[in-house]
Parts: structure tokens; sequence; C-alpha cells
């Protein structure tokens, strides 16, 4: 038997879970389907530029509900343990995916989501139409298929995407600690090989995530053995790792982390968040990213129903524009930042730049940042 739904989401993260709340609020049939319970850990940076919270407010999310950390200033240290610093212009806060995706999904829940827990393996398009099949053998039919299931997925070589055909070196590394640590600050330690993010989350607990090219990670033969030999070399990380207490039994780790570019939309489905486009976590600003796209997408898809947008081929189309012109910037800059980062030569002579003229840290972070909406 076929269920069929106006609008079918694959992924719960932030941007599905958010795109969900705000499809419902107008009525729409809205059916989720995540893999995973709630609440889980993700590896993930944790920082949310305050862009957000406006539009998170709209939606009668509070934030403040979480009790999150203000984070309002930015290190970067090399190495060597140089370091320039900045304030971030708008300010974020750091709450973990644990409590946020947790509250997400409550919210969703209420406004009318149908929520299921299962695997999506295969998305079909035939008759303008869309077919959803899971790992449980459910099949849904639906008119609008939104994709905001992250970073890489099975569902990826099953549509044939170019990206998923292209091998990744990159592999990220998240666990919470419980260490004094500055209030208020982002601070970023570049490794050899690759950067590490400390930032507080909820109750004064640290996140640490780092991401590293794999060719650096593969001589080891654990994340301690690495972090022993590699991270400790930046003299902030050996600081800070000597005092801190982990909180996890084990780090969170992801393999084949691609920042290649995506497409927006593929095969009709409308990709979003992480699954349209991943930044580098050494912009910080992913969460917010994928919040923003769950706005445009779902903004877009309302007018579609309401008869503002004639039919599918233009949905698309100004989801595309919509898409690039929100964060084609912001994306260009997190590679070309990253591609400076990983050469230490390169790095020195931008550090120095920005101490004769700090007002260019604060222009780079603009540029992986939006204004509030």
């Amino acid at each position: 038997m076929t269920k069929d739904t106006d609008i079918l989401i694959i992924g719960g993260g932030l941007a599905g879970l958010t795109a969900g709340i705000h499809l419902s609020r107008h009525q729409l049939r809205t059916l989720l389907i995540e893999k995973q319970k709630y609440p889980q850990h993700k590896v993930c940076g944790e920082y949310v530029s305050n862009e957000v919270l406006p539009y998170l407010q709209h939606l009668g999310i509070r934030v403040e509900a979480l009790q999150p950390s203000h984070l309002h200033h930015f290190l970067l240290s090399t190495v060597a343990g140089k370091t320039i610093r900045c304030d971030l212009p708008l300010g974020g806060f750091g709450v973990s995916r644990y409590a946020l995706d947790y509250h997400l999904y409550q919210k969703a829940l209420a406004a009318g989501v149908e929520v299921l827990q299962d695997q999506v393996v295969d998305v079909q398009f035939e008759n303008d139409y869309f077919t959803v099949v899971t790992s449980e053998e459910k099949r849904y039919a639906a008119n609008l298929v939104i994709g905001a299931y992250g970073k890489r997925s099975n569902l990826d070589k099953q549509l044939q995407r170019k990206f998923i055909l292209e091998k990744s070196p990159w592999l990220g590394i998240k666990a919470h600690y419980q260490a004094e640590f500055p209030p208020g600050l982002v601070a970023l330690h570049t490794f050899r090989g690759g950067y590490c993010g400390l930032s507080q989350v909820e109750g004064g607990v640290v996140n640490a995530c780092y991401l590293t090219h794999y060719q650096s990670f593969k001589k080891y033969k654990n994340t301690d053995d690495f972090q022993q030999h590699i991270l400790l070399q930046n003299p902030f990380l050996k600081d800070f790792f000597s005092r801190a207490l982990p909180l996890f039994d084990n780090p969170l780790a992801i393999s084949q982390v691609s920042f290649s570019q995506k497409k927006s939309v593929e095969k009709h489905i409308l990709m979003c968040g992480d699954t349209a486009g991943l930044i580098h976590p050494l912009c910080g600003n992913g969460m917010a990213m994928a919040i923003h796209s769950a706005k445009i997408v779902s903004e877009l898809v309302i007018k579609y129903y309401q008869g503002e947008i004639p039919n599918r081929r233009a949905l698309e189309k100004q989801y595309t524009i919509a898409w690039d012109h929100a964060f084609k910037r912001r994306l260009f800059t997190g590679r070309l930042v990253q591609s400076v980062l990983q050469k230490p030569a390169l790095t020195s002579v931008l550090l120095k730049g920005l101490q004769w003229y700090p007002q260019l840290l604060s222009a780079i972070v603009k540029q992986t940042h939006g204004e509030p909406f």
C-alpha cells in the first residue's frame, strides 16, 4: 500500500526539521523520514550565527530554552602558537546537536509533522510524482521531495550524484569535554594536516571538533595516538587536552567528508542543508546555513502550492537561483581559506598580514556569515 503526502522530507537534521515545522505551519501535509532515533550526538562544530534567531523566533522556536552559550569572539592560532583575534560581527550561540535536534523534533511533532524512523533507499520520479521506498519496504507517494539527509548517503549513489563518485580525503572527529574555557570564545587551532575548533555549548561543556586529511591520520593507530603526536604540536591544543576531561566514551568520527560542489536540485529533489552544499568547518557556520536553506525552500514551496509559482520547473529554477545567491559566496570563501590554511607557509603569511590589518579577519568572517533573516 502506498501512502500519499504533499511533501516528503528525507532526513531529520537541522534543515529537514526546520523545513518540516515551517511547512506544517502552512497546513501542508508533511512526512519526514529520519533513520536515527532522537536525541543523537553528531560530528559538528555546534556554533550557530545569530543571523538565524529572528527566523527561529518566527517559527516559535526559543533557543534560550536550551540555555546555550553566547559566543562573541574568534581566535585563530597556528601550529607555532601565533594568534589573531576579532569580534564576531553578529555573535552566535553554542548548542549541542543532541539538544537542538531533539528540541526541533519535538516542535515538529507539535506542528503536525509526521516523523517516521526509517531509511530511504530509493526515490523515483515519474508522471510528475515521486515514489519513495524505505528499508522497511514501505512506499510513499509525494508531490514534492526535499533532500536533507546530510553530508553523504547511499542515496547519493542511487541518485548518481557527481560528488559521491569522487573519494574525499577529509575525516571529521568530535567529542565533548569538561574543562575551563574562556566564555564567549570560538577558537580555531591549526595543526599539521587540519584544524580543531573549540567552543562551549550548553552547561559549559566544551565541544572539540576537528577536521584532518586522511593522509595525516592513517599513520596512527587511533584518535588518541593521532592527538598525541599531531594535535598537541599546537601549544593551545596541548594545554586544552592536558586539562580536559572527556565526556564521551569514544569520539565520534565521520569519513569521506566532501566539500565538492553539489547541485541544489537533483532529479527534481530540492536539496537542503549539507545535502546541497557543505561549507568548510573552519568557517563555522554550517548550522546557520542549514536553517537558512530550510527557510528558502519552505517559502518557495508555499508559493508553489499557493499558485504564485506556476509549475515544478519554475520552482526548481527559483530555488537554484535563491540558494546560489545565499550561499555560493560563502562556499567559495570557505574553499579559499581552507586551501590557505593547509599550507603552513601561506598561513604564516596570512597571519602576519592579519596582524598588520586585523580588520581583514573581520571581513573574512563576514564573507561566511549572512545578515539576520
